[in-house]
């Protein structure tokens, strides 16, 4: 039986497998993806550094200890992302749709990660 909080946290990381689907889509679809978004600009940076943070205080808070996998799982997932979004800024644009396809097989992959341990027995 799922209790409200577990079916909060997989309704969120469904989110998460869906944005992954979609930054996937938007980087395997074509050219469409550099016209939209600067990745030289200073808010792709802050968004980065933010994620990065974001990221490592996931990993480093404290919590109870039978959630370590899945804050381990989170806060890795958004360090990782955030240092994609770094590299994705200073690599050649041929590469910024395979790039961003990486960044959302991991997020999907996030997704699935979190939510098989959501059901697994404590």
């Amino acid at each position: 039986m799922l209790t409200p909080e577990r079916l909060l946290r997989l309704m969120i990381e469904l989110i998460f497998v869906l944005l992954g689907g979609l930054l996937m889509w938007l980087g395997l679809a074509g050219p469409a993806h550099g016209r939209t978004v600067d990745r030289h600009g200073v808010p792709w940076l802050v968004l980065s550094v933010a994620l990065i943070i974001w990221g490592l205080r996931a990993l480093y808070s404290p919590g109870q200890w039978w959630l370590r996998w899945q804050n381990w799982t989170r806060g890795l997932s958004l360090v990782l992302l955030g240092v994609l979004m770094l590299v994705i800024s200073r690599v050649p644009f041929p590469w910024v749709g395979s790039m961003l396809a990486a960044g959302g097989a991991l997020l999907a992959l996030r997704g699935m990660i979190a939510s098989y341990l959501i059901f697994r027995p404590r």
